[in-house]
């Protein structure tokens, strides 16, 4: 038995203006499918209002409620969710789903590099356009010269999986120079090789002062005072209620990607949902109920299994990202810490939204570095991002996390 090709993913967009518009995922099951899906849904930047998921373990039934963008790809969308689904097989010339026998290969890194003349906004202008063309960003250098001439290097992968052809790479240069008008001197996109790749690579090691700053434990005092919205999570766990699953209810501040932060943190702890509801409520509050068991099918009745999952739940949920701004020498920078999936992605869209944040308070990127870190036992992106003071900041510190801490929060 299968279902047919066109009925994995089923968009229906909405009636009536303001409406969201339903996404229905109906496809065989896989830990952490649910995450897979929400990350792509945020990706194309949606914000899902409502969820629905069941399953038996073998088979899902997912619904989806999403708003956003009006000029959404909707059958691109449906593209990549339909890809993120157990793959396809054909039978009898008809396209049925099976479950992957063989993980995917490491997509080709491909290494853009151009030279132009500084402006306000340059850096996000790039990544606007690079996030439009599908292109996965996965490490950054950004330096500025004293002649004011910018020198960008980005390590980029390719969702289309097009770039080693001459059209893909000739379009992608084009809708650059688009943007940068006159401003470039030169730009080029080559292959790299995993010699070059792994060069790239960041060392574990990152100052103390960063390591306190971005990952220490305690919430800072923007949160704990609830000046951004975020101190506001109730996590209970009840094992009476199903026979066969624990109980999870959450009440929280709704943020984006609220949905994904969730099912990353069940992905990562091997998790499977057996059932779930999400919905938001009046003044951003957000209710979530899901049945829960561990990979062995058994309810999680461990104290000590219980309290890890729902002290991992409670951080995710307030502080998704880390977001702090310090001084590094006599000049200011601003530090984003972006937690990875143990699958190794990433959240997505978070250089996009530290770049807006800075362009729309008028604040110029004097260089720029993304680079991965293992701090304790996990793995992080983080963001580097040294200020343009030129002739002082006039934006106060405090002002600049805020900002940027609102935009990835989805709070402007």
């Amino acid at each position: 038995m299968g279902i047919l090709y066109d009925d994995v993913v089923i968009i229906r967009e909405p009636e009536k203006e303001g409406d969201p518009t339903v996404i229905t995922v109906n496809c065989p099951d896989k830990t952490g499918l649910g995450c897979d899906l929400c990350r792509i849904i945020l990706f194309f930047g949606l914000s899902i209002v409502r969820g629905d998921v069941s399953t038996d373990g073998k088979w899902c039934y997912i619904v989806f409620w999403v708003v956003g963008k009006q000029k959404t790809r909707w059958s691109l969308l449906k593209k990549r969710l339909v890809g993120a689904c157990p793959s396809c097989s054909s039978a009898s010339g008809i396209s049925y789903y099976r479950s992957d026998l063989h993980p995917p290969k490491p997509p080709d890194v491909f290494l853009l590099t151009f030279c132009c003349h500084d402006r306000k906004g340059l850096l996000h202008d790039v990544t606007e356009v690079l996030c439009e063309l599908e292109l996965t960003i996965k490490k950054v250098k950004v330096s500025t010269t004293p002649d004011g001439k910018v020198m960008d290097l980005f390590f980029i992968t390719d969702t289309r999986e097009l770039m080693h052809t001459k059209k893909r790479k000739d379009d992608t240069i084009e809708q650059l120079k688009d943007i940068l008008e006159d401003a470039i001197i030169s730009i080029d996109i080559e292959l790299v090789g995993p010699e070059i790749t792994a060069c790239s690579q960041a060392s574990s090691f990152l100052p103390p002062a960063i390591t306190e700053d971005v990952f220490d434990l305690e919430l800072p005092d923007l949160v704990r005072s609830g000046t951004l919205r975020s101190d506001y999570v109730s996590i209970t766990m009840d094992n009476m209620l199903s026979p066969a699953h624990t109980l999870v209810q959450i009440m929280c501040q709704d943020h984006k990607g609220l949905l994904y932060d969730i099912m990353r943190t069940l992905k990562d702890y091997n998790i499977q949902i057996s059932y779930g509801r999400f919905t938001t409520k009046p003044r951003g509050k957000c209710e979530i109920d899901l049945f829960i068991m561990q990979a062995d099918g058994k309810k999680i009745v461990d104290p000590n299994k219980q309290s890890s999952l729902s002290s991992r739940l409670r951080m995710e949920l307030l502080r998704p990202l880390r977001v702090t701004v310090v001084s590094r020498g006599p000049d200011t920078e601003l530090l984003v810490a972006n937690p990875v999936e143990l699958s190794g992605k990433g959240r997505p869209l978070v250089f996009y939204d530290i770049t807006l944040a800075l362009k729309m308070l008028g604040i110029c990127i004097f260089s720029a570095e993304i680079k991965r870190h293992v701090i304790g036992d996990r793995e992080w992106e983080v963001y580097r991002i040294l200020l343009d003071e030129g002739e002082g900041l006039s934006v106060p510190r405090n002002k600049i996390g805020e900002g940027v801490w609102k935009m990835l929060m989805g709070w402007e």
